[in-house]
């Protein structure tokens, strides 16, 4: 390829990539299709609530309340999508938009709000995130940086409850894990101001959120810094830009403060139970099992129903060792709220521990059912060779090999360990070359991810007498993951036109 070519290329891929924001009218820089956009948001809308807790389903006049409050921007937004509001049971200060109109507010956040305004201020930031396509053109941006890199090395030559989460479930924890940038918060800022006018809200709820963000930042709070603030970053020139685009919009509006208070009374009266909550879930993290179910007893003691404290509860006793009490608490979590997946996951995991596997295959199945993750696949893997199904079991150690981190190394371990010795080549590669007195050298390189050893080659050669015959070489001692072996065959003449040899055999090293 020609520079000229490729910079024509490149050109063509700028073009057909431009479209026009919905909501600023300019032109901008988009592979991503609305296509694209709208099924991405809506296959990952469900999998990344589950990750990010679940539905807060114990005061659903409060979800309501949200929903109606959402609705009424989204009726002004500048493009019209499939909106879909809900309210996430986590305790982090954060909401989120998917592509697609996507949008979560979580328990933790509205607890700091203080009236209907400032709720609608969190709402029409990001409906404007959903509508001017921030999530896509990042995409869009990563596509194009690829496309460049490979087209530099062409031009400049002469001749890549979330992180448990696997296959379509990772990618809204992908898209929530990028931060946007200080343009599109800018940006979600001005536009979502505008969008509260014109719902009739008063704008000035915009800036006390943001001065609430701004003072909570310098206190450093940790739940705000693992939250909102991640990827929606406070600052005074936000603080100041509010200010200025309010002076911009009719004065007035729905600020709402007795609506919103009204609206959280029962989430408020709770709210202790839920930090008893999460001090019992921190104390577990730091393998205090005494002191988290003080924790966890006290929010069950200030309310039952909350199904979460259930499961940890069952954690804390998993922890002990005291699989029969975890159990039963996990069912008593399941009871309570049957559309989460951590409840059937830890309980799935729990009863194959306890050789319960045909018990534990539904709980897993079930949890993948509603999350795609890495515990679940791996586990079901090892039930399936139990049973002798070791094609089902190779389709589930795929799965998570494709995640990485500790289980997929160890899934990948697994692969090794079933397809090794059925098809070595496809782990061991090989390469032949000549020494000095050209006599042909076979080397072998270990891909398969773990230790292996036995590997055995088989050498293809025509004798004095023009016969066929084969030669069979031994590589001895283990290879460790990614190193090189060699073994000299002592066949000579050889020439390099081709490689006659074959990786015949190989197994894992245990």
């Amino acid at each position: 390829m020609t520079r000229k070519v490729l910079i024509w290329s490149v050109f063509a891929i700028f073009m057909a990539g431009c479209s026009v924001n919905p909501v600023t009218g300019e032109s901008e820089f988009m592979i991503v299709s609305e296509a694209q956009e709208l099924q991405m948001g809506a296959q990952a809308y469900a999998p990344t609530q589950q990750s990010q807790g679940g539905s807060y389903d114990v005061d659903p006049a409060l979800t309501q309340y949200v929903q109606n409050v959402g609705n009424r921007l989204a009726a002004v937004s500048d493009r019209q999508l499939p909106y879909e509001f809900v309210v996430l049971n986590n305790s982090v200060p954060n909401a989120w938009a998917l592509p697609g109109g996507k949008i979560a507010v979580n328990r933790g956040l509205l607890t700091e709000l203080s009236s209907e305004a400032e709720l609608a201020a969190v709402l029409g930031h990001e409906i404007v995130h959903a509508a001017a396509r921030h999530s896509a053109q990042q995409m869009s941006r990563g596509m194009l940086s690829q496309v460049l890199v490979v087209a530099t090395a062409v031009a400049t030559s002469d001749s890549d409850y979330g992180n448990l989460a696997v296959g379509g479930a990772s990618v809204g924890a992908q898209l929530l894990n990028s931060r946007y940038g200080r343009g599109a918060e800018l940006e979600s800022d001005l536009y979502g101001m505008r969008y509260m006018s014109k719902a009739g809200y008063d704008p000035t709820g915009a800036i006390t959120l943001q001065e609430t963000f701004v003072r909570l930042s310098e206190g450093q709070r940790s739940d705000w810094l693992n939250g909102l603030f991640a990827s929606h970053p406070p600052s005074p020139a936000r603080v100041t830009a509010n200010r200025e685009t309010a002076a911009t919009l009719p004065s007035g509006g729905k600020l709402g403060v007795e609506d919103f208070h009204r609206a959280m009374q029962k989430t408020m009266q709770l709210k202790p139970a839920y930090d008893a909550y999460d001090e019992g879930r921190k104390a577990l993290a730091d393998k205090n099992t005494s002191e988290a179910l003080v924790q966890v007893n006290k929010a069950l003691d200030l309310f039952s129903e909350e199904a979460h404290f259930h499961a940890l509860r069952g954690d804390v006793r998993l922890v002990e060792d005291n699989y029969d009490w975890a159990i039963t608490n996990y069912t008593r979590a399941i009871d309570r709220r049957s559309n989460f997946f951590y409840y059937y996951l830890q309980r799935g995991l729990v009863r194959n521990e306890i050789g319960q596997t045909d018990a534990a295959a539904v709980d897993l199945e079930r949890s993948i059912e509603l999350m795609p993750t890495a515990p679940a696949y791996y586990t079901l893997g090892k039930i399936a060779e139990q049973r002798g199904d070791i094609n089902t079991a190779i389709e589930h150690y795929k799965v998570v090999a494709k995640a990485g981190g500790e289980y997929g190394n160890a899934a990948a371990g697994e692969l090794a360990r079933i397809e090794l010795p059925r098809n070595p080549s496809a782990y061991v590669k090989h390469r032949c070359d000549a020494d000095a007195n050209g006599n042909l050298i076979v080397s072998v390189q270990n891909q398969a991810g773990v230790p292996v050893g036995g590997v055995r080659i088989a050498v293809q050669y025509t004798d004095n007498y023009g016969r066929t015959q084969q030669l069979v070489k031994a590589i001895n001692g283990q290879i460790a993951s990614g190193q090189i072996a060699s073994v000299n065959t002592g066949l000579g003449g050889y020439t390099g036109s081709s490689c006659p040899a074959t990786v015949i055999a190989a197994h894992v090293v245990q």
